[in-house]
């Protein structure tokens, strides 16, 4: 079995492994998405003793849904069992505490160009860069398990860039057998939008600001969304087939329901209306 097949199941949030590092970690401000904030460091007001949410199940009607689309793909759980050998913040030093708050959010970036390596190497068309691929994979996986030390001194948005050139090049394979002309929209300001049934097939839509526009039943097809804001976007009858370097929370984020059809890695988010095939 290739080394990159393994890595998607490591890149999953295990709440169960983690000692709720996103709920103490990183800050949050009151807004439409929490309805309290908080600074970084401090626990949220409904984690538990048990390092468990005490309004999972209600967190939208609570005013929480900004946790409800938020996934740290594996980096909590590395940074609780494996950076940390499994120390509870809780009952360690403040100092150890301050450490993996530290850690969590840069193991966090790091996991996330995992999740679009291990994306990459999933594409035929980009086999003429797999090996460096693999490469930075290696790379990438060998910084996310440095000791605290290393990690508050890494330079993450150097590496970023460097693995950024890999994922470029990809998507410029990967979106060359698409025929016809491909739309680039990268960085555009499409907030609102109207693109119903928009043809953006191949499209490059990299960092596009998609948030709360109309994609109902569009063809996203082979389209590039590494991002991508998807917030709010209407993404109903849409069709995402083979869509790349799209993330669950970017999903989790957006509306759409039983016709929307989504890439192979992707799953159906619980909250999308589901809605009867006449």
């Amino acid at each position: 079995m290739p080394e990159h097949i393994s890595e998607r199941d490591r890149l999953r949030g295990d709440c169960a492994r983690c000692f709720g590092l996103c709920c103490v970690a990183l800050p949050f401000a009151a807004s439409a998405d929490f309805a309290v904030g908080k600074p970084a460091g401090k626990p949220c007001a409904n984690l538990g003793g048990d390092h468990r949410c005490g309004i999972h199940a209600e967190l939208r009607q609570k005013g929480f849904s900004g946790c409800t689309v938020y996934d740290c793909l594996g980096a909590g759980q590395k940074v609780s069992q494996v950076t940390f050998g499994g120390r509870d913040w809780r009952r360690g030093s403040g100092e150890d505490a301050r450490r993996m708050f530290e850690a969590f959010p840069v193991v966090r970036q790091l996991h996330e160009l995992l999740w679009y390596l291990t994306q990459a190497l999933e594409l035929a068309a980009a086999r003429p860069v797999h090996a460096e691929l693999r490469a930075a994979l290696r790379k990438t996986e060998e910084l996310s398990l440095g000791t605290p030390e290393e990690l508050a001194a890494l330079d993450v948005a150097a590496h970023r860039q460097e693995v950024n050139v890999l994922l470029l090049r990809t998507s410029e394979l990967a979106r060359a057998g698409v025929p016809g002309k491909k739309k680039d929209r990268r960085g555009a300001d499409l907030m609102g939008a109207r693109l119903r049934g928009a043809d953006l097939r191949g499209a490059s839509l990299r960092g596009a600001y998609l948030i709360a526009a109309d994609l109902t039943g569009a063809d996203l097809r082979d389209a590039d969304l590494i991002g991508a804001d998807l917030r709010d976007a209407d993404l109903r009858d849409a069709d995402l087939t083979g869509a790349f370097f799209l993330t669950q929370p970017q999903l989790d984020a957006a509306r759409g329901n039983a016709r929307t059809r989504l890439p192979a890695s992707a799953t159906r988010p619980v909250h999308w209306t589901a809605v009867a095939v006449l």
